[in-house]
């Protein structure tokens, strides 16, 4: 049987561990190199498929691979572009096949969130309909903790360390300085629909009265009464109230407090601006000082302190997807199983795309505080081993030192470029 090559491309925004995924994966491949050719990566993720500019990663040396695992970004490029509905037009998924084929691949490893998943599933199906199957293995990845069947994804743990410190840091500034300055911090975080990293915010408050004060989530409908008596007693109580707030917060008619009015390539409507929106109704109010700040990328690319939990998941998800494919599996993706016991342990498991595929995983009510503004001990006993350890990378005149690729192309071979 001939030695196939195999394809990889990173898709939607990139997390602070991502590249240690195509560590695992790259070096697993290597590692079987009698069994799996070369591996190219996608320049611009599923963009690079489609316009045929592959990345020949068998060109970099093993020590720059290695190097990707402390690496934040997404080392060949990543996209946010959604593949054609393939009923309506599959020529976006031909055209794939037919670039796998020039270049004698027979593996197609998808590293991103939902919609990833759904394309890698897509690609299995339609590849045996033209005559030249594709295995094909979903890899998981996205900071916002939505996938479902996997414990939690790669890229979660660190961000949730991230906003976790975060909120720590600032609220001992503010707290600092409220008796004559500065009452009211808001934080905003990302979550369009799952209020996961709002949540990892709540990790920092061990005590009563410790920061956050207040947790808006997308899953508890925004009240503005309510949220702002319970700043008001905050300040009162404490001194100072800290805010968490997800992006994806909303009234309870679905309008996202912080709609922009336009919308992304997938659809969905653009968010942002949920911070200095709060802080205004606050002031409008209360009358309190206030300063807001968005974590925006900061949270997701602040590899310096990233959780060691999370790279050695992110790493192992990226090895196992080699591992899937070559032991003959198909359409799956590897998840994180939690193992049961008082100890945190974890081991691989898997589950069908096609299954996968365009779901999304909420928080559950019952990690949310009664009154809608905090988090539970359950909540807290699932978030805290996500964000334990320390992985840091190495340094090199006071910065980290993070490594750059060649990223050289394959020449093409097709006669045809392709308009997206």
């Amino acid at each position: 049987m001939a030695i196939k090559n195999a394809f990889y491309a990173q898709s939607g925004g990139v997390t602070a561990v991502i590249n240690a995924t195509a560590c695992g994966l790259i070096e697993t491949a290597r590692a079987n190199a009698d069994r799996i050719g070369k591996v190219y990566a996608g320049h611009n993720g599923i963009i690079g498929a489609l316009r045929e500019e592959l990345i020949d990663t068998s060109l970099e040396s093993d020590a720059t691979i290695s190097a990707l695992k402390h690496t934040p970004g997404g080392a060949f490029g990543s996209c946010r572009y959604k593949l054609k509905n393939m009923t309506e037009n599959k020529r976006e998924y031909e055209r794939l096949i037919e670039v796998f084929q020039a270049h004698d691949i027979g593996y197609f490893f998808y590293n991103g969130g939902g919609d990833s998943q759904d394309t890698a599933y897509k690609v299995s199906q339609l590849s045996e309909k033209m005559g030249y199957p594709i295995t094909c293995i979903g890899v998981p990845k996205t900071v916002d903790n939505d996938l479902p069947f996997t414990d939690n994804c790669p890229g979660f743990g660190s961000v949730a360390k991230y906003v976790a410190v975060s909120i720590r840091e600032a609220g001992l500034d503010i707290a600092s300085m409220c008796a004559s300055s500065t009452k009211v911090f808001v934080l905003e975080v990302m979550g369009r629909h799952a209020g996961w990293i709002a949540a990892a915010g709540g990790l920092a408050a061990e005590q009563e009265g410790q920061p956050p004060h207040v947790i808006i989530f997308p899953e508890i409908h925004f009240d503005r009464t309510r949220f702002l008596k319970k700043v008001d007693e905050s300040v009162k109580k404490y001194g100072f109230c800290c805010i968490v707030a997800s992006e994806g917060a909303q009234y309870e008619d679905g309008r996202f407090l912080a709609d922009a009015g336009t919308t992304d390539v997938f659809g969905h409507t653009q968010l942002g601006g949920v911070a200095p929106m709060l802080a205004n109704m606050i002031k409008e109010a209360l009358g309190y000082k206030y300063h807001w700040a968005t974590s925006d990328y900061l949270q997701r690319s602040a590899r310096h302190v990233a959780s060691a939990t999370d790279v050695d998941h992110a790493y192992a998800v990226g090895k196992s997807a080699v591992e899937f494919a070559l032991a003959g599996k198909n359409a799956v993706m590897p998840i994180i199983v939690r193992n049961p016991g008082e100890t945190y342990s974890w081991s691989i498991g898997e589950a069908p795309l096609s299954q996968v595929a365009n779901q999304e995983k909420k928080m559950p009510i019952h990690y949310i505080s009664d009154d809608g503004f905090g988090i539970t001990d359950e909540c807290r006993e699932y978030l805290m081993p996500l964000t334990l350890g320390e992985n840091y990378p190495p340094y090199k005149n006071g910065l980290p030192d993070y490594v750059q690729l060649q990223n050289q192309m394959v020449a093409k071979k097709l006669d045809t470029d392709f308009e997206l």
